[in-house]
C-alpha cells in the first residue's frame, strides 16, 4: 500500500532489510535490534484495513502467549502502522493490540514498506535471526496463522472463533 512504482515482495528465503523506525512508545528500532534474540514476526498495516482488523486481534494472542520461546527461540511480534502515531494509537487502544508498534508513514515515504515490497496489508514477515525471511502472509490465512501460533507455542484460535480460511488484504 506504499505511494509509487509497484515494488516486489519480498519471498521466503530473502534477506530482509535492515531499517531504523520509530516506535510507538518512543524512540527507534532497527531489525538488527529486533532479531537480536530470535525471529521477530512483522505485521504490516493500516489502521482503515478490514483484513488488519480482522488478523490483529490473533496476532495479539501469539503476542500475549508471552513473545513465547519457538523452536527457534523466541517470536515476537511488531506491527508496523502506514499511519500517523494518533490513529495507530487509536488502532491499538480499539482492537486491544499491546504488541510493540513502528511507524512508517506516508509523511516519511514509506521507507520500510516499500522495501519490504509491500503492495497489500496486512503482510506478515518471519524474520529469523541471521535475518532470512522464513515465512511471508499477505492477506489473511487461517492456516497460515495456526501455523504461526504453532512456531510460537500458542493456540492461535478458540473455541467458538468463526473465521474465515482466506481473505485477500
Amino acid at each position: 500500500m506504499a505511494a509509487g512504482k509497484p515494488h516486489k515482495l519480498l519471498a521466503t528465503g530473502s534477506r530482509a532489510p535492515d531499517f531504523r523506525l520509530q516506535r510507538l512508545d518512543g524512540g527507534e528500532v532497527a531489525l538488527r535490534d529486533l532479531t537480536s534474540t530470535g525471529a521477530a514476526l512483522l505485521a504490516f498495516f493500516k489502521v482503515t484495513c478490514p483484513v488488519c482488523q480482522l488478523a490483529f486481534p490473533f496476532l495479539e494472542r501469539i503476542h500475549a502467549g508471552g513473545g513465547a520461546k519457538g523452536a527457534g527461540g523466541a517470536l515476537l511480534v511488531y506491527g508496523i502502522s502506514q499511519h500517523p502515531a494518533r490513529d495507530t494509537r487509536d488502532f491499538n487502544r480499539e482492537f486491544s493490540i499491546t504488541f510493540p508498534t513502528l511507524l512508517d508513514t506516508e509523511e516519511g515515504g514509506y521507507p520500510v514498506s516499500n522495501a519490504f515490497g509491500i503492495s497489500q496489508v496486512p503482510s506478515i514477515f518471519l524474520v529469523e535471526h541471521d535475518g532470512k525471511i522464513s515465512r511471508v502472509v499477505e492477506g489473511w490465512s487461517k492456516k497460515d496463522m495456526e501455523w504461526l501460533g504453532g512456531k510460537a507455542g500458542v493456540s492461535v484460535f478458540h473455541r467458538g472463533d468463526n473465521v474465515p480460511e482466506s481473505k485477500p488484504g
